[in-house]
């Protein structure tokens, strides 16, 4: 009879995935200057985003460290134009309520 599967606890699978994340973005990855942002997470994946580049990290059961680079996706792409546009009309909204109160 096989032995049964012991899956990883989730403090090891952190710090596996920690570990792959060091190795692959560097040390100062989660330093705003390196452009990295995390989009999401847990204890067994992770998913960075840099420009156009998407990283993700996935940690399975047994400890063992996937890392796939893919581009951005439409959804992400089409929610980014969305938070500019809704940036600009709010600055646009700002100026007109200020120009009737006067202080413009």
């Amino acid at each position: 009879m096989a032995d049964p599967i012991e899956p990883i606890p989730p403090e090891r699978a952190r710090a596996l995935l920690e570990n792959a994340m060091r190795e692959r973005l560097g040390d100062d990855w989660q330093d705003p200057e390196s452009g990295w942002r995390m989009v999401t997470g847990h204890d067994y994946m992770a998913r960075v985003t840099k420009g156009r580049v998407n990283v993700d990290f996935y940690v399975d059961l047994l400890g063992n460290v996937t890392v796939e680079t893919s581009e951005i996706n439409p959804v992400q792409d089409s929610g980014r134009l969305i938070a500019w546009m809704l940036l600009l009309v709010s600055l646009g909204i700002a100026m007109m309520v200020a120009r009737v109160l006067g202080w413009l």
